[in-house]
This record gives C-alpha cells, sequence and structure tokens, in this order.
C-alpha cells in the first residue's frame, strides 16, 4: 500500500477530493470517461466488486492505525484498502473537516474511474422489466428511484442524458451504492428510445395523470413479458409527446384527494406492484 501523509488542505493531492466539482472531475479525461468519488467503504466495495478502478483513497488516520478488529466500521476500511500501488492518502481531522461533506463519508473516500455506460443497440433478453428515468433532475431522488429499482424487481434503469448524474456523489450516496449493483445507461433521446423498445418487444407505460391512466395493479402491466417503465421530472412530470408515444398512461390509485407523489415514492410503489 502507496501510504501518503497529507499535513496541508491545500496540497495538489488533495484537488480533486476538496476542490474539483462534479462537472470538473466528470470531464477530467475527456474524451475518455472522467472521474467520480464515491464514500463510505460500503459503497466504494461495491464499486470495486461492479469493475469500477480506484485512482486513489483518501482515509481518515484513526482508520489506518492502532487496528480495532472489534469495530465493524474499522474492519470494513481495512478490506478495501488496496493491496497494489494505489496511492492511499491520509490526514488527521483537522484537515479533513475543511471537505465539504466529509463528515458524512465515515472515515474514507475513493476517486474512481468511470466507465462507458452507452446503451446498446439491443437490450439483453434477460431484461423483462426496465425503469427509464426522463429528466429526472434532484439526485437524491434519482438515487432513491436507483435503490428501489435495485430492491424491488427491475432488471436495469436508462437515464436520459438530461437527467442527474448517476454517479454524483449524493445520488450514489442516497443510493447505497445500488448504482453498481444494477444495469444501467444513457440513452441522448428519450422518445427515440421508446420507439425502439416498442420494437424489442416492450410494453411501454408512462406514468402520468391523464383522462384514460389505467391503475398500476392492471393485469395487462403484469401479464406483459417485457415492460417498461417511464418517469418524469419532479416538477413537470413527463412530455405529452413521451406519454403519447407510450402505449399506456399509468397511475397510481390514491385517496384524501392527493393526486400525485413524489416521484421517488412513486417509483417504489410502482416497482413493488409489478414485482408481486
Amino acid at each position: 500500500m502507496d501510504l501518503i501523509r497529507i499535513d496541508d488542505f491545500h496540497a495538489s493531492q488533495l484537488e480533486i477530493y476538496a476542490r474539483l466539482n462534479e462537472n470538473q472531475l466528470y470531464r477530467i479525461n475527456e474524451p475518455h470517461p472522467g472521474l467520480f468519488i464515491a464514500e463510505s467503504a460500503k459503497v466504494i466495495r461495491r464499486a470495486i466488486d461492479a469493475g469500477y478502478e480506484p485512482v486513489s483513497f483518501l482515509v481518515e488516520e484513526r482508520f489506518l492505525r492502532n487496528a480495532n478488529t472489534d469495530d465493524p466500521a474499522y474492519l470494513e476500511v481495512q478490506d478495501i484498502l488496496p493491496k497494489d500501488g494505489t496511492p492511499v492518502y491520509t490526514a488527521g481531522l483537522p484537515v479533513l473537516e475543511q471537505i465539504t461533506g466529509y463528515r458524512l463519508t465515515r472515515g474514507v473516500l475513493a476517486a474512481m474511474r468511470r466507465k462507458p455506460q452507452s446503451l446498446p443497440e439491443r437490450l439483453p433478453d434477460s431484461f423483462k422489466k426496465i425503469c427509464v428515468l426522463d429528466r429526472v433532475m434532484n439526485p437524491t431522488n434519482l438515487g432513491a428511484i436507483v435503490r428501489s429499482a435495485a430492491a424491488l424487481g427491475m432488471d436495469a434503469i436508462i437515464f436520459s442524458n438530461d437527467s442527474a448524474d448517476p454517479l454524483y456523489r449524493r445520488a450514489v450516496r442516497v443510493s447505497m451504492g445500488c448504482i453498481f449493483q444494477i444495469p444501467w445507461m444513457v440513452a441522448p433521446d428519450t422518445r427515440a428510445l421508446i420507439a425502439k423498445l416498442k420494437n424489442q418487444g416492450f410494453v411501454t407505460c408512462a406514468m402520468a395523470l391523464k383522462e384514460d391512466s389505467i391503475s398500476v395493479g392492471d393485469p395487462v402491466l403484469k401479464q406483459a413479458e417485457r415492460l417498461a417503465v417511464v418517469l418524469g421530472s419532479e416538477g413537470d412530470g413527463l412530455p405529452d409527446e413521451t406519454v403519447s408515444a407510450c402505449d399506456y398512461t399509468v397511475k397510481i390509485p390514491m385517496s384524501h384527494g392527493v393526486d400525485s407523489l413524489n416521484v421517488a415514492a412513486a417509483a417504489a410503489v410502482v416497482f413493488w406492484e409489478l414485482s408481486s
């Protein structure tokens, strides 16, 4: 392990952790995929297991000394530390606390290389139920949807290219690393994607409140051999053109005069209903 102690917050080694924003990290290796920051040993382990390559680690010094084998957090950090020459930077809390959000990391950050996530010409036959997110721009909502999709039986997620970045630090944290446990890809055009999905045998359903909306519990959805659930942005929902392009418009029955749910809550309800 290549251990390097940092005593100065302004040290160049901390650049990617402390001073580059998400967009700068995304573009740092253009035209090749850039970097993202993963936080907590659990999330980093899931990323490594999914084939993402760490560039460096930043570890609070207490996790590198005075081994405490009774501390699960210590053991989790030790499990992810590299055996090769990947740099491991360490510093005390006075340095680390100057990094925004560091207190949420549970002792460790990792800078990791992105992987290409382009949409293949044909989706694998094993994808029976997928989720399409169109312009879901809030990273917290996006991360929550990813976690629900992974937990409740979706086979893959496709993001529109104007949705939030699935590897945005908050999105990864809220998903608890589930973005590394479910196949995902990015589509440049949602309506073209819907046409492609139909050609591959998917029944497409748009989550929207329309006069002809059917219930999420309608048997026609559960009987579909392949199904794509399309969810829209937090404020405006799905564009009318996207809704019209889908086979069905679907709603969640509600009471007490409530007409809609937060998109992350709605996604969890839909995924659960379709998995049962």
